[in-house]
C-alpha cells in the first residue's frame, strides 16, 4: 500500500492542474456560445416539437421561449469564471449540473465528447484548481499553494486510458478493418476545399483506419515515456487538428489536447506558460486523512468505468446492430446508420389505422435519428400515445416497414412490425425483443 501511497499522494507542483482549469474554462465557454452563434440550440432544443431525452429523464425539457439561450449564456459565462478562477468551486459544480442536464434533455445530437465533458466536470468539482493563478486565490490568499496530490494527474490519465483504449479496441471489427466504413465516411467530405479529393483515395483509407487504431491504443502510454513525448505530442496535434478540420466535432480535439498538460514535466508547464511560477521542489508522499475517501469512491468509479463499456457483450445480439450497450461505452466513429419507418396507429376502440406522417412532427435532424435508432422508435411511440390519451382515446402503436442499413450494405427489417410498441416496456438493461435479430444472430 505504501507504493501506492507514493503514486498517489506524492506533493507534486499544480501547474498543469491550474493551466488546465484555464483551457477548460475557456473551451467550455466557447462550446456553450458557440451553440447560440451556431443554430445549435434552436435546431436540436427549440425547433422539435418534443426532445428524445436519455430514457428516465423525460422530466427533463427545454427551457420554453429564449431560455435555451439563456441557458447556455450562464454555461458560458461560469467557463469564464473557471478560467478565470472567480467563486470557482461554485461555477464548476453549476456548470457541471446545467450541462449534465442538457446532455440527458437530448440525444439527438449526440456526441462521445459531451459525455466525456460530463465526467470531466465532476472530476474538477473536487480538484483544487483554483489555488493558484485564479481571482479566488488572490482575494483569499489562504487558499493558495503550489502544490497537488498526484492522485489528480493519475485520475484524469487514467480516465483517458479508457476512452482511447476502448476507442481503439471497438475500432477491431470488419468495417473498420477492410476500410469500408471510412471510405463512407470520407465520401461525405468531398466537397471540402483542397483535402476534399485526397480524401477519397483508397490508401488514404488506408491510412486513415490503421492509424486510428494504432493512435487510439498507444498514445496515452507514448506520452507518459519520456523519450516517445515530444513525437507523440506532435502526432496528437496532427491528430485533433485533423478531425477538428474533417469533422467539424466541436471543442472536443482541443480538450484533448489540453489534457496533454498532465503528461509534461512542471519545468516544461512552467517554462512554457507560466515562466513566473516556480516549481514547488518539495515532494513528499503524505497521505491525507481522506485518503481512504479516495481509495474507495476512485476504486468504485473507475470500475464502472471500465464496466460499462463492455456491457454490450452481455446482451443478446450484436450492438453494431442494435445499438444495445452502444452509447457511454466511447464507440467513436464507428458505424453509419440509415433507416426507413413507417408508424401506424390503431385506435383500440374502432380498430380504425392511421398512419403518422413524420414530417409534420419531428425535426430533419430527429426524423434521420428515429429510423435507425431502437430507441427513439419506441419513444416516439410513447410520445404518440400519450398524446392521444389527452383525446380520451387508447391506442396501439406500430412500426410497420422498418428496415436498417448499416455502413451501406442492404436495408433488413428492423422492428417486429406485429409489436404493439405504445404498450411495451423498454428493456434497460438488456434486449428488447422487438428488435429483429441480426444476420449473425440467426
Amino acid at each position: 500500500m505504501s507504493a501506492l501511497n507514493r503514486l498517489l499522494f506524492t506533493k507534486m507542483d499544480n501547474g498543469a492542474l491550474v493551466l488546465f482549469r484555464i483551457f477548460f474554462g475557456i473551451l467550455i465557454a466557447l462550446e456553450c456560445y458557440g451553440a447560440m452563434m451556431t443554430g445549435w440550440i434552436h435546431q436540436t432544443l427549440i425547433e422539435p416539437e418534443f426532445t428524445f431525452n436519455f430514457i428516465g429523464f423525460n422530466w427533463l425539457q427545454p427551457l420554453p421561449g429564449i431560455g435555451m439561450y439563456i441557458y447556455f449564456f450562464v454555461m458560458g459565462s461560469l467557463g469564464i469564471c473557471i478560467a478565470l478562477g472567480y467563486k470557482y468551486r461554485f461555477s464548476v459544480i453549476s456548470f457541471t449540473v446545467l450541462w449534465t442536464a442538457v446532455y440527458l434533455m437530448q440525444k439527438s445530437s449526440y456526441n462521445n465528447h459531451y459525455y466525456l465533458l460530463v465526467l470531466i466536470s465532476a472530476m474538477m468539482c473536487f480538484f483544487p484548481a483554483n489555488a493558484n493563478y485564479s481571482l479566488d486565490a488572490k482575494t483569499n490568499p489562504s487558499i493558495k499553494n503550489e502544490y497537488m496530490f498526484s492522485y489528480v494527474k493519475w485520475m484524469i490519465i487514467l480516465q483517458l486510458f479508457i476512452v482511447y483504449t476502448y476507442a481503439s479496441i471497438a475500432k477491431i471489427y470488419g468495417d473498420w478493418i477492410d476500410f469500408s466504413f471510412i471510405k463512407i465516411l470520407m465520401a461525405t467530405k468531398a466537397d471540402y476545399y483542397i483535402i476534399g479529393t485526397l480524401l477519397q483515395h483508397p490508401w488514404v483509407h488506408t491510412i486513415i483506419g490503421i492509424f486510428g487504431i494504432l493512435f487510439d491504443l498507444l498514445i496515452i502510454p507514448a506520452l507518459l515515456w519520456k523519450p516517445t513525448r515530444k513525437f507523440a505530442f506532435f502526432v496528437s496535434i496532427f491528430f485533433h487538428l485533423f478531425n477538428a478540420i474533417v469533422f467539424q466535432i466541436g471543442i472536443f480535439p482541443f480538450l484533448s489536447l489540453a489534457f496533454i498538460v498532465f503528461f509534461f514535466t512542471p519545468e516544461t508547464i512552467r517554462d512554457i506558460f507560466l515562466k513566473k511560477k516556480e516549481v514547488y521542489s518539495n515532494s513528499q508522499s503524505h497521505a491525507p486523512s481522506f485518503k481512504n475517501v479516495i481509495y474507495i469512491l476512485g476504486g468504485l468509479y473507475f470500475i464502472f468505468q471500465l464496466m460499462l463499456p463492455l456491457r454490450h457483450h452481455f446482451i443478446k445480439d450484436n450492438v453494431l446492430w442494435t445499438e444495445e450497450g452502444h452509447r457511454l461505452s466511447w464507440r467513436m466513429m464507428l458505424r453509419s446508420r440509415t433507416g426507413k419507418i413507417t408508424f401506424k396507429v390503431v385506435d383500440k376502440e374502432s380498430q380504425k389505422p392511421t398512419i403518422i406522417n413524420l414530417n409534420d412532427r419531428l425535426s430533419k435532424k430527429q426524423h434521420r435519428r428515429i429510423a435507425a435508432y431502437p430507441d427513439f422508435i419506441w419513444q416516439f411511440a410513447q410520445h404518440l400515445k400519450k398524446e392521444y390519451q389527452k383525446n380520451g382515446k387508447d391506442i396501439s402503436v406500430y412500426a410497420v416497414s422498418s428496415k436498417v442499413s448499416i455502413n451501406g450494405k442492404p436495408y433488413r427489417a428492423f422492428v417486429d412490425p406485429k409489436v404493439d410498441l405504445a404498450n411495451t416496456d423498454w428493456n434497460y438493461f438488456w434486449h428488447n425483443e422487438w428488435i429483429l435479430p441480426s444476420e449473425t444472430a440467426k
